[in-house]
C-alpha cells in the first residue's frame, strides 16, 4: 500500500481483493436485511439480522462503535444505520416499528482482515407511494451514472457531475444533499478524497489504479438542507420531506470498473450502461 497526493490510499491488487471480500459480506447482509423489511418489524430487529450475517462471515461491523471517545463511549450504537422517511443518513436502529409506506434506507459496513466495504439501499415498506418509489429509483440510477463516470485518468469530480446531470434531467426537481458526500475507503471507513454528489469546479484528484471510492447520492423530495437530531447522529431533512440513499464501493482497474459491494461485481448494470467490467482475477 502506498499513498498518493492528498493522503489518498492506493491499494495493491491483493488488498483490493480483501475489500471485495468485505464488499460481499456487506452485500449479503443488506440482501438479508432488506428482504425482511415489512410492516411490524422494528429497526432493531433488522440491525440484529445484519449483525448475524456479518458475524457468521467472520467479519467485523464497521459502524458499531464508530466515532467512540478514547474511553469507548459515544460511538455509534448500531451495526447498520437505518434511516426512515425524513431521516437522510445515520439513523440509529432500535424500537421503531416500520409501517406501510415507510421509506427505509439501510447503510452497512463490514471489515475483513482490516479492509472495509460500505453500501446502502433504500427499500419501501408495503405498498409504495409512487412519488417515493420514483425518488428511490432516481437515486439508484444516479448512483450508477456516477459509478459509470469513473475512469482511469478522469477526475473524482466526474462522478458528481454525472450524478448531478442525471438528477437535473428528471422532471420532479429532487434535491441533492450536499452536506454529506461519498469518500475514499480502504484500511479505514472514511478517507480522502471526498466524493461530492453534485457538480463542482474545484480541483479534484485524478482516478488512478488502487483507488477505492464509496459513492453515495442522497436525494430528497423537497429542500435538501438537513439538521442533526439531539442524539448526535440522525440526519433529517429540515422541511420534513422524505429522503433516499443508495451507495456502492468501487475501484477502477486497467480492465474496467469493479463494484466491490455488488454481488455480481456490477457486471450486469455496467454492461447495460456500456461500461467495461474489470474485476481482478485470482
Amino acid at each position: 500500500m502506498i499513498f498518493a497526493s492528498r493522503g489518498i490510499e492506493l491499494k495493491t491488487p491483493e488488498q483490493l481483493k480483501l475489500m471485495r471480500r468485505a464488499g460481499l459480506v456487506v452485500a449479503r447482509a443488506l440482501s438479508a436485511t432488506c428482504s425482511e423489511v415489512r410492516p411490524g418489524i422494528t429497526t432493531g430487529e433488522l440491525d440484529a439480522l445484519a449483525a448475524g450475517v456479518i458475524e457468521s462471515a467472520g467479519a467485523i461491523p464497521s459502524f458499531l462503535g464508530y466515532g467512540a471517545d478514547a474511553d469507548g463511549s459515544g460511538g455509534f450504537p448500531g451495526v447498520v444505520c437505518i434511516s426512515v422517511n425524513e431521516e437522510v443518513v445515520h439513523g440509529i436502529p432500535g424500537q421503531r416499528v416500520l409501517h406501510p409506506g415507510d421509506v427505509v434506507s439501510i447503510d452497512c459496513g463490514a471489515i475483513v482482515d482490516g479492509w472495509h466495504g460500505d453500501s446502502a439501499r433504500t427499500i419501501l415498506v408495503g405498498e409504495a407511494n409512487p412519488e417515493h418509489q420514483r425518488l428511490s429509483e432516481v437515486t439508484r440510477q444516479a448512483l450508477w451514472r456516477g459509478i459509470a463516470a469513473a475512469r482511469l485518468g478522469g477526475r473524482v469530480s466526474d462522478i458528481g457531475a454525472a450524478i448531478d446531470d442525471h438528477v437535473e434531467d428528471q422532471p420532479e426537481g429532487f434535491g441533492i444533499v450536499t452536506e454529506y458526500v461519498g469518500h475514499g475507503i480502504g484500511s479505514a471507513m472514511h478517507q480522502p478524497p471526498d466524493v461530492p454528489n453534485y457538480r463542482h469546479h474545484g480541483r479534484s484528484p485524478r482516478i488512478v489504479p488502487g483507488m477505492a471510492l464509496a459513492i453515495e447520492p442522497m436525494l430528497t423530495l423537497g429542500d435538501p438542507d438537513s439538521d442533526t437530531l439531539g442524539d448526535g447522529w440522525t440526519v433529517v431533512t429540515r422541511d420534513g420531506q422524505v429522503a433516499a440513499h443508495w451507495e456502492h464501493t468501487i475501484t477502477v482497474t486497467r480492465q474496467g470498473l469493479w463494484v466491490l459491494t455488488a454481488e455480481d461485481g456490477g457486471e450486469q448494470l455496467l454492461g447495460e450502461l456500456g461500461v467495461p467490467f474489470g474485476p481482478l482475477s485470482d
